[in-house]
């Protein structure tokens, strides 16, 4: 191998000081999981470990290590077995979204933010005209008003985002853990 000119050189003098990086920053894998974590949770249908590992962006034996580790937890669920397949765990992300409701607010602020969402949501079915988001065809409300679709698409949508943020306010402040309304066991 030849040796670089004189001016590409270091001397004594020149060469930089890196201050040592501690070796648990430099394996401690917090990446690798929530790349994993951010794939499961924009799963929106059943996918094999190779198909977690590709939206991850790493290999297939991690994606099975990571995903058995999600699955122990709750986060996802196995639905197939060849090849193994997962989904999100809705449930069991609405009741950790629920835990950090209950943790963040009073009782009193969840039941202001409570009103607020009631209130917005009959502005939105007064304003539609139908009691439910689902009522809504989004063409024909578009050319009844002469609305874009793109416009009443992106009300509906904050609408249903209405609802789902009352379900998770009235679940926080009853102490419900589930979906179905039950009450955790003493």
């Amino acid at each position: 191998m030849k040796e670089p000119r004189p001016e590409l050189q270091a001397d004594d003098e020149q060469v930089p000081e890196f201050d040592p990086v501690p070796a648990d920053e430099l394996v401690r894998g917090e990446r690798t999981r929530d790349d994993f974590f951010d794939a499961v949770l924009s799963l929106d249908s059943p996918q094999t470990a190779g198909e977690v590992a590709d939206r991850a962006g790493h290999g297939v034996d991690a994606a099975r290590e990571y995903l058995e580790w999600f699955e122990q937890m709750g986060i996802v669920t196995q639905v197939g077995e060849s090849p193994a397949t997962y989904r999100r765990n809705q449930e069991y992300l609405d009741w950790r979204r629920v835990q950090r409701i209950r943790e963040e607010y009073t009782d009193e602020e969840l039941v202001e933010l409570l009103e607020r969402a009631a209130e917005r949501d009959a502005a939105f079915a007064e304003a539609f005209g139908v009691e439910a988001p689902s009522a809504v065809s989004i063409t024909d409300y578009a050319a009844e008003t002469e609305q874009s679709v793109t416009e009443v698409w992106e009300d509906v949508t904050a609408w249903q985002t209405t609802r789902r943020r009352i379900a998770l306010l009235e679940r926080a402040l009853t102490g419900t853990t589930e979906a179905s309304g039950s009450t955790p066991a003493v």
